[in-house]
């Protein structure tokens, strides 16, 4: 059991039949009145956020929640396959729980797969990955004016913003937490 008083980023707990995660939280004590704690909280099963004031006083059951190491391995239309890199299971998972970060992974890649109760609910790239453009226009010469921009697509299908230098065949890194361009390798 936790109490809402001990609420701190990344604490996930079960509430109302679902497993929350604390985003952002703020212990207020006002002037008149009792204390409160005013969080954002994330449901770790649908991903939707919302805000929530809780009594530091309320308790609630601890969720665990495991990570487990595993590879990408391949995706057959439906389906996307993933091998402990321990055991060597295989499991599937539906587009639904990948999200976005599909747009990161190519075959072979590891990742992270976050478990509750043994039920896959999110699948977490590398924090930063190296990927080729494959597409992408020409930079414009003499078009230097500073932070100019150009759409690229890489080989995983994602679309970003790169500088005019970066051409067709570049391998560039990518910040999958926010999708965006760091350098060129």
């Amino acid at each position: 059991m936790i109490l809402a008083g001990d609420f701190r980023k990344g604490i996930t707990f079960q509430m109302d039949g679902d497993v929350y995660q604390i985003v952002d939280f703020q212990h207020v004590k006002p002037g008149k009145g009792a204390a409160f704690v005013r969080t954002k909280i994330r449901s770790v099963m649908t991903g939707t956020i919302k805000d929530y004031t809780f009594n530091p006083s309320d308790r609630y059951e601890r969720a665990i929640i495991n990570n487990k190491e595993m590879q990408y391995l391949y995706n057959d239309g439906e389906l996307y396959y993933f091998m402990d890199t321990e055991t060597y299971d295989q499991i599937p998972l539906n587009k639904d729980i990948l999200g976005d970060s599909m747009m990161y992974i190519k075959d072979n890649d590891n990742v992270t797969i976050r478990f509750f109760e043994e039920k896959a609910f999110e699948v977490v790239p590398p924090t930063f990955v190296e990927l080729e453009v494959t597409a992408t226009e020409p930079g414009l010469k003499g078009d230097t004016s500073s932070g100019a921009v150009k759409p690229a697509t890489v080989e995983t299908g994602a679309t970003l913003n790169v500088p005019l230098f970066v051409n067709l065949g570049d391998i560039i890194k990518i910040d999958t937490r926010t999708g965006e361009y760091l350098s060129r390798i």
